[in-house]
């Protein structure tokens, strides 16, 4: 449990009961075990119990976590110019957010593209959840009538071909992943039992698709992962990325989350994985403590995420960490023009950028991803410094 974590009231309590028993439910019906991702899955999107699907706050300092559209405007404003390059180059389209949060982004953005006069034709919000819904369209309707008007949500990817710009904000996080464990006999499951109350991992033994999966991180590796490894491997990841690329026929899927590239996520050092839980600001890897209550993540696999957007036709078009996107992408510049417009207002800018750049808090962790298709110039969030070459993207396994 996370140390110090203040007790959840008796209504989350009770929350929490009913979303366990219906996973008891699901591993009772599955001979005992759930796969991790099942248990991920019910735990974060279960309706109306799972942590992503009831109302409870989750983001901001009421929530679970702060992301960087609310630690900073900079952010927002700084990802409005790339979307503003791509926008013009392809001579207008849409931008296309997926999983919106509070909506602060959306309308930060949208707001640096009106001051930039490159408003998108749409701005199209993908959100799942009501009662997010709900929070994003009060930000949106600070906006004047002209922006506000262009915002549209939606239950799916559209059915038309897309052109413009892609956003997804940790969105690749929470896609639900398998757990496992290397042992002297080989390659194992963990997934989930419980004893009629608690929930506790169950080792069982991995099959083909999982197999297959650690041989391919371990040719990659060069080199056998040790016993007593434990670590992730996310299956949803590739047919998220073939989605998007059906759907996108021109433009920019920019994709920002904590990572790393296969060779660095798989270390040795990083025996134990990478599976975080965030709860009212506290970080810990107990996956099973209070399911419904608390957001679970595990770090993206970079490496996995650029091949399956390069395998479904998309072409990379860089790939480096945040701090070096937002300085590529023109937050100097925005700083600048704070500093000539307001000095003192520029020093509280300057502050809140630093957990967006810092290495030891946004700026190194996070990564951003682009991919796409119709675009051959380079794009300026990668002028700064562009890592596509960690990524080991068009290795071939014999």
């Amino acid at each position: 449990m996370p140390q110090d974590a203040p007790t959840p009231d008796a209504d989350a309590r009770r929350h929490s009961a009913a979303l366990a028993t219906r996973i008891r439910a699901a591993a009772d019906a599955a001979g005992g075990t759930l796969r991790f991702d099942r248990y991920m899955a019910m735990a974060l999107y279960e309706p109306g119990l799972g942590y992503y699907s009831a109302g409870q706050a989750r983001f901001g300092s009421g929530g679970d976590y702060i992301t960087a559209p609310l630690a900073s405007t900079l952010f927002s404003r700084t990802l409005a110019h790339q979307c503003a390059e791509v926008l013009t180059r392809l001579g207008g389209g849409d931008v296309l957010e997926f999983g919106a949060g509070t909506g602060r982004m959306a309308a930060d953005v949208l707001t640096e593209l009106a001051a930039l006069q490159r408003l998108p034709q749409r701005y199209r919000i993908l959100e799942v959840s009501a009662t997010l819904r709900q929070e994003q369209a009060t930000a949106i309707a600070e906006l004047p009538a002209d922006i506000r008007e262009r915002v549209e949500w939606l239950d799916q990817l559209p059915d038309e071909p897309f052109r413009g710009m892609v956003l997804a904000n940790e969105v690749m996080d929470a896609l639900p992943v398998r757990r496992f464990q290397i042992t002297e006999d080989g390659i194992h499951e963990l997934a989930v039992a419980h004893d009629g109350e608690k929930f506790q991992y169950r080792l069982i033994p991995a099959d083909d698709t999982l197999t297959m999966a650690i041989r391919e991180i371990e040719a990659d590796l060069d080199a056998p992962l040790p016993p007593g490894y434990v670590s992730e491997y996310c299956p949803a990841l590739a047919g998220w990325l073939q989605t998007l690329a059906d759907c996108l026929d021109a433009g920019t899927a920019l994709l920002i989350d904590y990572g790393y590239p296969r060779r660095e996520y798989y270390h040795r050092q990083r025996a134990m994985g990478t599976l975080l839980c965030h709860y009212r600001h506290r970080a810990h890897d107990d996956a099973l403590w209070w399911p419904g209550l608390q957001d679970i993540t595990a770090s993206v696999d970079f490496t996995a995420a650029a091949r399956a957007a390069t395998n479904a036709g998309l072409a990379l078009q860089g790939f480096t960490t945040q701090a070096n996107f937002l300085m590529g992408a023109g937050l100097p510049g925005l700083l600048e023009a704070e500093m000539n417009r307001d000095p003192q207002a520029a020093a509280a800018a300057t502050q809140q950028a630093k957990p967006l750049l810092m290495p030891g808090e946004m700026g190194e962790r996070f990564k951003v991803l682009a991919v796409g298709r119709g675009l051959t110039d380079p794009l300026s969030g990668f002028g700064f410094a562009d890592q596509s070459g960690r990524l080991n993207v068009h290795r071939r396994h014999s």
